[in-house]
């Protein structure tokens, strides 16, 4: 596969994201293994998940726990795989979703997520979403905490917004590596942000790329321009717009989230398909 930058780490254009495997409606671990090691043989080295991608409130970590049981059982070499986690996004296990951004509580999560995921230093720690009650620098400042201990290798942040991208920047003294953000095209509202990492050259990872878990299989009726593209190249709609995304700017890497090896398969094509600028052009205009 192809592959782009995070920080001083290459990995594949297209990303896996975990939390399909993990929440409501998720399968059984069999077929989320299957999935996990479907991605890792079409070329996929960036798995990306969070502490909060469970069920019940006794199941923290579910996904992370998944992702290295799946790592430890796969028959190839993983030493090139970037799991990415995030900390600060909490669900108390009645199906609602909380935050908790004090430096405290981020430092003790990052200390749970390295002992479920097994390692002796996160590959990259995102501080997940930005909590009203605790100042911004000082939640980022834990996150730097992190990576100045070494507990963590790079440093990332999640739902933020060009003052936060630059001031997250500044507290990690300019090593901020990645934006994970919402984008697909339902949600391009963050096209600010994805503009502003390709000019500070930092990777930004568009989430629920293909419209999320319940969406993403309706994309092309949903934007008939990405299923008459597809039909053009003989692709598919999803992979029409992972790769309209890879199209915007160096720095974006997709991290589809998948619970079946067919439907990770299928993103991790997208790397190979080539769009004119016309089509482009269409697809933005959607």
């Amino acid at each position: 596969m192809q592959t782009r930058r995070i920080g001083d780490v290459q990995v594949g254009a297209i990303g896996l994201g975990g939390m399909p495997m993990s929440i409501e409606g998720r399968p059984d671990e069999q077929r989320s293994i299957a999935t996990i090691h479907a991605a890792l043989d079409a070329g996929v080295t960036l798995i990306d998940t969070a502490d909060a991608y469970h069920l019940l409130a006794s199941d923290v970590g579910h996904n992370e726990a998944l992702i290295a049981r799946a790592l430890a059982s796969y028959g190839g070499d993983t030493s090139d795989v970037l799991v990415a986690t995030k900390g600060g996004h909490l669900r108390p296990g009645d199906g609602s979703w909380t935050l908790n951004g004090s430096p405290d509580y981020l430092k003790s999560a990052c200390e749970a997520s390295l002992q479920r995921l097994g390692v002796e230093a996160i590959g990259l720690y995102q501080f997940h979403r930005p909590d009203p009650r605790v100042p911004y620098a000082d939640s980022v400042g834990a996150v730097r905490d992190l990576l100045d201990a070494g507990k963590i290798r790079m440093a990332g942040i999640s739902n933020a917004d060009p003052g936060q991208i630059r001031q997250a920047n500044e507290i990690l003294g300019g090593r901020l590596v990645s934006v994970q953000n919402q984008f697909s095209p339902a949600f391009r509202s963050s096209d600010p942000e994805l503009e502003l990492c390709a000019e500070m050259d930092i990777a930004f990872l568009p989430w629920s790329p293909l419209g999320g878990i319940a969406r993403a299989g309706e994309l092309g009726s949903r934007f008939d321009v990405f299923a008459e593209i597809g039909r053009e190249h003989g692709a598919s709609a999803q992979q029409v717009c992972l790769a309209w995304m890879l199209a915007k700017a160096p720095v974006v890497i997709p991290i589809p989230g998948s619970s079946r090896p067919e439907t990770i398969r299928d993103s991790a094509a997208a790397v190979d398909l080539k769009l004119s600028p016309e089509e482009l052009s269409r697809l933005d205009a959607a």
